[in-house]
């Protein structure tokens, strides 16, 4: 073996350029038989190139195992972009990063009526167990109870096993102290704000997960018309425009549809029509809110 390579986790060689060059790549792990977080941790943190990276330690008081467990939402893709090619796509940190921002600028009138706080958080947290997961679509051929299951028990991992020793932060559903005063040292409280929040979303039964699931089709359709820009008329995402169909607030259907007008005007200035482009009369139907996490628009398209 050359001396500037190392062996790679199938024993053949790698140079040590590529491994430099591919430290920001981590695949989602490939799980045989029943998916179980033990089984996705052990093909994540598992020894490779002679390299020892160790498991996060669970039932710890330390924030680190957890903090590390974070990088995973860094370094793994949002998945229906890849299968148009664009392997260099956001991942699923970039997502509900932009999410949140996007959040801050709920119009007034919209932004009265809802804890916004607990919306910022819920943008951040709603797809992080897709860090052990993966960013699974309708193409992968999981089944939604098999999905459900997967994340729950990714989520109960991350606030109990990791989180349940943890203490620091508020706890408190509104971010603020608890009423017995001392709600930012008890312990295992942000655990269970994470775990609480991020089943709200799914639940889908409250404002404020309305309006993160507008938020999450929102910044999806923002990158499809992203990418449709710089991809200088190669590139058509349109499948993924029927999600501003699905979005259920009017203050987050007027964002798409001006978005969509952004989208037209692009298109039509190459010759083309808009491909996938929803007709105002399908934008303007008022969409019904989906309850329990069945709505299939939150991110995905249908063929994705």
């Amino acid at each position: 073996m050359a001396a500037n390579s190392k062996p790679a986790p199938n024993g053949t060689a790698i140079t040590v350029e590529t491994l430099i060059a591919e430290l920001g790549v981590v695949p989602t792990p490939k799980v045989a038989g029943e998916w179980t977080v033990d089984k996705a941790t052990d093909a994540i943190f598992a020894p490779t190139g002679g390299d020892t990276h160790s498991k996060p330690a669970p039932d710890t008081s330390s924030p680190l195992p957890y903090f590390h467990l974070l990088e995973l939402l860094k370094t793994t893709k949002r998945e229906g972009w890849r299968r148009f090619g664009i392997t260099h796509g956001e991942s699923i940190a970039d997502h509900m990063y932009r999410m949140s921002l996007m959040a801050m600028l709920a119009p007034p009138a919209l932004a009265a009526r809802l804890d916004m706080n607990r919306c910022i958080k819920m943008c951040l947290v709603h797809d992080m167990a897709e860090a052990l997961v993966g960013d699974i679509t309708p193409v992968d051929g999981v089944p939604k109870p098999e999905k459900s299951r997967r994340e729950a028990s990714t989520m109960d991992y991350i606030t109990g096993t990791l989180l349940g020793q943890v203490g620091g932060g508020s706890g408190s559903k509104s971010g603020s102290k608890s009423g017995s005063g001392d709600g930012d040292n008890d312990t295992g409280a942000v655990g269970r704000e994470i775990r609480a929040i991020w089943q709200e979303y799914e639940d889908a039964a409250t404002p404020e997960s309305h309006f993160v699931h507008d938020v999450d089709k929102m910044e999806l359709l923002l990158q499809m018309h992203e990418y449709e820009t710089r991809g200088q008329g190669h590139v058509d995402l349109g499948e993924f425009a029927y999600v501003a169909t699905k979005m259920v607030l009017p203050e987050t259907r007027a964002w798409a549809a001006a978005l969509l007008q952004e989208r037209a005007a692009l298109w039509q200035s190459r010759g083309q029509a808009p491909p996938g482009q929803p007709t105002m009369p399908e934008l303007e139907a008022a969409a019904t809110p989906k309850t329990n996490g069945v709505d299939e628009a939150n991110g995905h398209a249908t063929v994705k």
